[in-house]
């Protein structure tokens, strides 16, 4: 069990009080949600740094599981 809610732990990218979802279909434009569920999750930290950095955002840890989120440091 507890290994299953590990593996649910992903990064999400947060700016202000808005979390990234992804952009709009056949579209550039991206769409932000208030809710940390909604966000777009991945394990990998270079891309999610490398796509903060673009939009101006931060990564967090994030665990749908438990809803449970921090701030982690920037890649570098």
């Amino acid at each position: 069990m507890k290994d299953d809610i590990r593996r649910a732990t992903g990064v999400i990218i947060r700016r202000g009080r808005e979390y990234l979802v992804g952009t709009i279909l056949y579209s550039t434009d991206l769409r932000w949600s208030i809710y940390p569920g909604d966000a777009w999750i991945t394990r990998n930290r270079e891309k999610a740094q490398r796509v903060a950095d673009r939009v101006g955002g931060e990564l967090m840890l994030y665990n749908p599981i438990v809803r449970q989120m921090r701030e982690i440091e920037k890649v570098r």
